[in-house]
């Protein structure tokens, strides 16, 4: 999974707010790289974050998921929990919604059931607003597991599929440097929910710490981000979401090529064949 940011705070810097050239460009290195799905998200869920309106949200994703949809064939992820967005983005060709909230904003559970469309649920303790002021568990992966088994519970109530369904345990957002460790060292613990897991460790000040790197050092960081990735591929993860696509994927070649796994398999279902 490519990640494709417009937005103008971006904690990674990649952002291509108001440029649909652009945004467009950097989805298609993105598809040659190896990318087998593009997420488009409109609103930074940096830590600190301020909430960004309906209108400006929709501003920001419809004209480049439009664009993107008809010049590129690639499955297309819409980063949002706002059911306005949700809906607009499958509207525009979106065929999957990635949301860090869970569904649990307002309206959203039942605007996904009604779309027919996979859902990543992620974990968060907070919003991102306040999530890193002072997250706290007990046992971390045993609670992450519990809420995402939740709300793959809930979601299914609601009437979405279960092989509709993937699960994002969400390091960064309201965990600690050593709830992090402890969340990936322990993520084959969240195999027992059941759904495919995504990972989104990519270019996180997570991983700048555990290497020792600055934000400046961005090869380094890059470097480090896909064998982290590696490693969670090696520990369950079905998709990776990355900013580094041709560095991730190299490495999960080689790594097939050992005979160790083989990747590209998430057995869930989208619009157009499996992810």
């Amino acid at each position: 999974m490519g990640i494709l940011n417009v937005t103008p705070d971006s904690f990674s810097g990649d952002g291509t707010h108001l440029d649909v050239a652009g945004a467009v460009e950097r989805a298609a290195t993105l598809v040659r790289e190896g990318a087998d799905i593009i997420d488009i998200g409109g609103e930074s869920t940096r830590p600190g974050a301020a909430t960004v309106p309906v209108e400006e949200e929709l501003q920001r994703v419809l004209p480049v998921i439009r664009a993107v949809k008809e010049q590129l064939s690639v499955q297309i992820s819409i980063d949002t929990s706002k059911p306005e967005v949700m809906e607009a983005a499958v509207l525009a060709g979106a065929s999957m919604v990635n949301d860090v909230y869970a569904l649990r904003q307002p309206g959203a559970l039942k605007m996904a059931a009604r779309l027919n469309v996979p859902v990543c649920l992620m974990h968060m303790q907070g919003t991102p607003s306040n999530m890193q002021k002072a997250p706290s568990y007990t046992d971390v992966v045993r609670e992450v597991s519990h809420f995402l088994s939740s709300r793959v519970r809930a979601s299914e109530a609601a009437g979405i599929a279960p092989d509709h369904l993937m699960v994002d345990p969400g390091f960064g957002f309201g965990k600690t440097f050593q709830h992090n460790v402890e969340l990936l060292r322990g993520l084959t613990g969240l195999t027992d929910v059941g759904r495919p897991i995504v990972v989104g460790l990519s270019r996180k000040a997570f991983v700048r710490r555990l290497a020792r790197v600055n934000q400046e050092d961005k090869d380094e960081t890059a470097q480090v981000s896909a064998g982290l990735a590696l490693y969670a591929a090696s520990q369950g993860a079905a998709v990776l979401r990355v900013h580094d696509v041709a560095l991730t994927r190299n490495l999960l070649r080689a790594w097939e090529a050992l005979a160790l796994r083989p990747v590209d398999q998430c057995n869930v279902q989208l619009h157009g064949g499996l992810c």
